[in-house]
């Protein structure tokens, strides 16, 4: 780990602007508050396993109450979750997740950190965790970030026991344990000493807790009062969290800002114990660090700052800034002077943007930006130098107050300049539990500064300063106003696959579509399609204008797909054109509480044959949460219709369909459903097939929603590869259209399902006996129940997993389930 890099980390940890595209003011309050931040010595790092996880009104209460830099370290980015807001799953929900804990953070205040591990799913123990996840690696990188950081108090959210309520919980204090002692031995990944120093954090402790009926808490662990309210805010330490934890969209973890104060508890886990409060006998300021006149600077500086002339603090902002430069310790001098840098640049009232109206470029190619600056302070702020990339300008020249500064200059993006991605997805992962990273000291980053700004040399009374303001995409939206994102680098074309698997058919031909996306002018491309070492067809003479996305069809011979074998094949497409050749896809995601992501992956997509039969030919689906299963539909020659109210209420409508299918978690995140439901009863009793797929126990709208009684629990079945038990072979969902054997279930990918039936009636027939290693088995994975002439399928197998990732098997079973009628 940490091999030689071409990034020596100059900035530090903290770059403080490094996902901004704009460089703003901080408000007078923000100013205020981190000056007295600027005072305080502790940090403190919380450290859990998600997204979601972190304790937001504790992390509200250190950094505006006790003004305490506090950094969030989540070990994976939630990649294993659910999406509440679309069909993303897998890395591009660990991506959503990222940027909605970074908006979170923009509330809180706290810095934001991450791991290479990968949210592989629920995991009940520590064991079934660390038999995915690498015990050293993963402990590696939490000893890099505390090496880092250099926290004085580390906080983990869950304990190493069946208590955290779920494997990667108690694997983060697992991993924080062996941590906490290793970032302080030289000889514990020494090749991270390259670019840090060892670090010993003074104590661990454990936030415990009351979830539900799980109450960890004790009256003789240390308490702390949280939740005040605070002037500067308007509002108390919980209602700002209320607010932070809502950003978490993606998971629907919305969350009641909550007045009042409430009781914190901690129970001592490593290092020195704490009697009083979380930082007993750690130097709190500078002078109980030894540092003589820092503290009265500071002091000096509060007691008379202005709110509405902030600027009247520089002189002695600038002051302080000398007298901080002088200290011995690099560390705390490197963070403190990047801390009064940002307030210095505040009180001046400075912005500075580098923008253009292009929201993609071309490497090699230029476009027109504008530099717009503005000071608001009486204070001179001139700027000396222009570094435009690829020419430097000289000016020594004063930005007058209050007016805006606007310069044009054409800059043409470097011929190497990468594709604009989240460096965790630059490169396949190692495995499915951890990415893969080329640069080693970019772990721990949430995600990495922009590598092309434009840099400025600015002098503020005498001191100077030396900014980066990244390139940037800026337009005027009729119902956002402005809106600033990072300019997007992105290939001359790219390419991808319109739907996840396609079935070949005997004997017929095979339309494929694809999505070709054109950056620049495409001149007699050439389109290959292969599966492993053999090409199954050439497609030449492709002509495509600049700047336009092209669906193309292209028809593979039936003659060509006769000579697949195999069932389960990975479908892979080339675009050639000059001796460029183009294998990527474009991920695009954009939510409006977001800022536009972006990466990209292999164009890729699966390729079925042999004996997948479907006898349905009309499905009615209902959506849920969101996924992908009506595209897998549509490709295997069904007509699929997302249904309406109107639609499901509308009993004529509905008896047309073959089956009616509802995505996953419809009762959590569809209320209407309670309204649905005669209609749905009546349309399976006249003879239809419903298929409901799986739900949570969280805020379900209904819970009389199968044709019988029935009960859903917590119960799932996390090991993709358990054995599988059919109880009815002879069953008519296991023989028509398709023969089920246990060979069906081989290759699935993460879980075989959640939140399993764990009571219901005896009308219900099970179909399969399954558990993970150690438990009992349970019977509740799929229900079957006749009812008047119909049938009602209720299976939370993870069906929404397993068909885009184009598992044979799954397929055949759920083609079955929607043919049940037939």
């Amino acid at each position: 780990m940490f091999k030689s890099v071409f990034l020596v980390i100059i900035l530090g940890f903290i770059v403080f602007f490094s996902s901004a595209q704009q460089i703003r003011p901080a408000k007078s309050a923000e100013i205020y508050r981190e000056l007295k931040t600027l005072k305080h010595i502790p940090k403190v790092l919380y450290l859990a396993a998600h997204p979601d996880d972190e304790n937001t009104g504790l992390l509200s209460w250190l950094i505006n109450e006790q003004n305490v830099e506090t950094g969030y370290l989540s070990l994976t980015r939630g990649d294993g979750g659910q999406n509440l807001l679309g069909t993303e799953q897998g890395a591009a929900l660990g991506l959503i997740r990222t940027h909605e804990l970074l908006e979170a953070r923009k509330l809180d205040g706290a810095q934001q950190f991450f791991t290479r591990a990968i949210d592989f799913g629920f995991s009940k123990n520590t064991n079934d965790t660390f038999k995915q996840w690498d015990a050293d690696s993963i402990t590696a990188d939490v000893v890099w970030v505390i090496r880092k950081f250099r926290p004085d108090v580390i906080i983990c959210r869950f304990p190493p026991t069946a208590a955290a309520g779920h494997g990667q919980h108690a694997a983060s204090a697992v991993v924080a344990e062996k941590a906490f002692a290793a970032a302080a031995d030289k000889n514990m990944f020494p090749n991270q000493l390259k670019y840090v120093e060892v670090w010993q954090p003074k104590r661990l402790v454990w936030n415990t807790f009351r979830f539900g009926s799980t109450n960890t808490t004790a009256e003789n662990q240390l308490k702390v009062t949280v939740g005040q309210y605070d002037a500067q805010l308007g509002m108390g330490y919980g209602e700002l969290a209320g607010l932070s934890r809502s950003l978490h969209k993606s998971q629907g973890a919305g969350t009641q800002s909550v007045a009042g104060v409430r009781t914190e508890y901690f129970s001592p886990v490593l290092g020195g114990p704490a009697k009083e409060s979380l930082f007993d006998k750690i130097p709190i300021n500078w002078s109980e660090k030894g540092i003589d006149n820092i503290d009265e600077l500071i002091d000096i500086i509060l007691l008379s700052f202005d709110y509405n002339h902030p600027d009247k603090s520089l002189h002695g902002l600038l002051m302080l800034r000398k007298r901080i430069a002088e200290i011995q310790d690099k560390n705390l001098k490197k963070d403190k002077l990047a801390a009064i840098d940002r307030i210095i640049l505040s009180c001046t009232g400075f912005m500075g943007e580098v923008v253009t109206n292009q929201a993609e470029a071309i490497a090699g190619n230029s476009y027109n930006f504008r530099l717009n600056l503005i000071s608001r302070s009486s204070t001179p702020v001139v700027l000396e130098q222009i570094n435009w990339i690829n020419q430097t300008d000289n000016l020594n020249r004063r930005i007058a107050g209050d007016s805006l500064m606007t310069i044009e200059r054409k800059i043409q993006i470097p011929a190497n300049a990468t594709l604009t991605e989240p460096y965790w997805l630059e490169k396949p992962a190692k495995n499915a539990a951890t990415f893969s990273v080329a640069n080693d000291t970019l772990i721990g980053f949430a995600e990495t500064e922009s590598a092309l700004n434009v840099s400025l040399s600015l002098k503020i009374g005498t001191e100077k300063f030396n900014i980066k303001l990244p390139l940037s995409f800026k337009k005027l939206d009729p119902v956002k106003g402005d809106v600033v994102e990072q300019l997007r680098i992105v290939p001359a074309m790219d390419l991808s696959f319109a739907e996840p698997v396609y079935f070949a058919k005997d004997k017929e031909d095979l339309k494929i579509t694809l999505r070709l996306k054109a950056n620049k002018y495409i001149n007699y491309g050439k389109v290959t399609f292969k599966i492993g070492s053999a090409i199954i067809a050439n497609f030449t003479g492709i002509n495509l204008q600049e700047n336009t996305i092209t669906i193309k069809d292209f028809i593979i011979p039936a003659n060509e797909l006769s000579k697949i074998k195999t069932n389960q094949n990975k479908l892979e497409v080339f675009f050639s054109s000059e001796n460029n050749d183009f294998i990527k896809g474009q991920v695009l995601i954009q939510y409006p509480h977001l800022p536009s992501l972006q990466y990209f992956i292999p164009a890729t997509a699966w390729l079925l044959k042999g004996d997948v039969k479907v006898l349905a030919k009309k499905v009615g689906y209902i959506q849920g949460a969101g996924d992908l299963i009506p595209e897998v539909l549509k490709q295997a020659g069904l007509q699929v219709d997302v249904l309406t109210e109107a639609d499901i209420l509308n009993p004529a409508k509905l008896a047309t369909y073959d089956a009616v299918v509802t995505g996953v978690r419809v009762i959590n995140t569809e209320k209407r459903i309670k309204n649905w439901q005669t209609a749905l009863r009546s349309y399976v009793e006249n003879g239809g097939t419903m298929v409901m797929q799986y739900n949570t126990t969280q805020d379900m709208a209904l819970q009389d929603f199968g044709v019988y009684p029935m009960r859903i629990s917590g119960k799932r079945v996390t090991e993709e590869n358990a054995a599988v038990k059919i109880l009815i072979p002879n069953h008519k969902l296991l023989n028509y259209p398709n023969k089920i054997t246990t060979d069906d279930f081989n290759g699935w990918v993460q879980e075989r399902g959640a939140y399993f039936p764990d009571q219901w009636d005896e009308k219900y027939e099970t179909l399969f006996e399954m558990n993970d290693t150690g438990e009992e088995s349970s019977k509740g994975s799929t229900l079957f129940a006749k009812y008047g002439k119909g049938n009602f399928i209720y299976t939370p197998l993870a069906f929404f997993r397993q068909l885009p990732a184009g598992n044979v098997g799954a397929a055949r079973l759920f083609f079955n389930f929607i043919s049940a009628g037939k």
